[in-house]
């Protein structure tokens, strides 16, 4: 498989430092994609590139499923996890006392 131009071009622009951070805060679980851009300017999808490109085929279809299954990876939805066990914890909270 050949990566395509387009991908190239999208972090061609990163230093060899800058695209192992990338990588490295793109496997953490506890790193949002939000904190990449912010940092590298560089949103999901391009995140996405980048380690299909950098990465073994292997890798980045084990990288690609991890990442799918984590809530963690997107702001938003770590922000309704919380919300939702915030709720969660109210609900236990009112039969505790109701109980």
């Amino acid at each position: 498989m050949h990566p395509d131009k387009t991908a190239q071009q999208d972090h061609s622009h990163f230093s060899d430092s800058e695209i192992s951070s990338i990588i490295r805060m793109a496997w953490e679980d506890c790193t949002p994609f939000e904190a990449i851009e912010m940092q590298f300017g560089l949103n999901e999808s391009g995140v996405v590139r980048l380690m299909r490109t950098e990465m073994k085929a292997s890798s980045f279809r084990m990288w690609r499923k991890r990442m799918c299954a984590r809530a963690t990876k997107h702001q938003a939805m770590r922000n309704a996890n919380r919300h939702e066990r915030s709720i969660n914890q109210q609900v236990e909270e009112q039969r505790a006392v109701e109980g």
